[in-house]
């Protein structure tokens, strides 16, 4: 990782980066995010870029820096690109009498339990739910946090995870299930 560490940051026109006490923030159009940097990586802000370098007087071992290095330069790089243009995932709902929809930033699914599923978003995060006739309904999620985006994704997907006999389940939106056969095929 340390071939990714060495690749400066370009700061974006409208993001501000600041570093004070071990800690990276990073505000923007789309909101504000910080990252506490580990004391084995410098981080110089300079001519709108974003330099990662390893300090080599620390007593963290080489590997551990080297694999540091290039891990703080891609979470800061996820910041700087989440402030100015944000994430978005769209999950798709596949099965029949599947439903979702959304008051403010609370979720209602009904996935073919006895009960429906409610999830509370945080303030950061925008849901918008889409559900037309003879479509699956989707449910797009926008924020300017990666990570956070990427939890919720996985957190929904625990309440149907998509199978391979039927295919149905919560999936991202272009994702591509692999299909196995069932005992009857094998079978014969």
């Amino acid at each position: 990782m340390s071939r990714i560490g060495k690749l400066p940051i370009k700061i974006p026109a409208g993001v501000n980066v600041a570093m004070a006490d071990g800690v990276v923030t990073v505000k923007g159009p789309k909101g504000e995010l910080s990252q506490k940097i580990d004391s084995s990586i410098i981080v110089k802000i300079a001519d709108g870029e974003i330099i990662f370098e390893v300090d080599e007087n620390s007593p963290v071992n080489y590997k551990q820096k080297q694999a540091y290095h290039g891990l703080y330069r891609a979470l800061v790089n996820n910041m700087v690109v989440g402030v100015s243009e944000g994430y978005k995932k769209t999950l798709e709902l596949v099965g029949v009498g599947y439903r979702v929809s959304n008051q403010g930033n609370v979720i209602e699914f009904s996935l073919g339990y006895t009960h429906p599923i409610f999830l509370e978003l945080p303030k950061e995060v925008k849901v918008e739910t889409k559900s037309e006739r003879n479509q699956n309904p989707l449910l797009m999620l926008e924020s300017c946090d990666k990570q956070l985006i990427g939890l919720i994704c996985a957190k929904i997907r625990t309440f149907r995870k998509p199978e391979p006999y039927k295919g149905k389940g919560i999936l991202f939106k272009g994702e591509v299930i692999r299909r196995k056969s069932g005992k009857s095929a094998s079978a014969k």
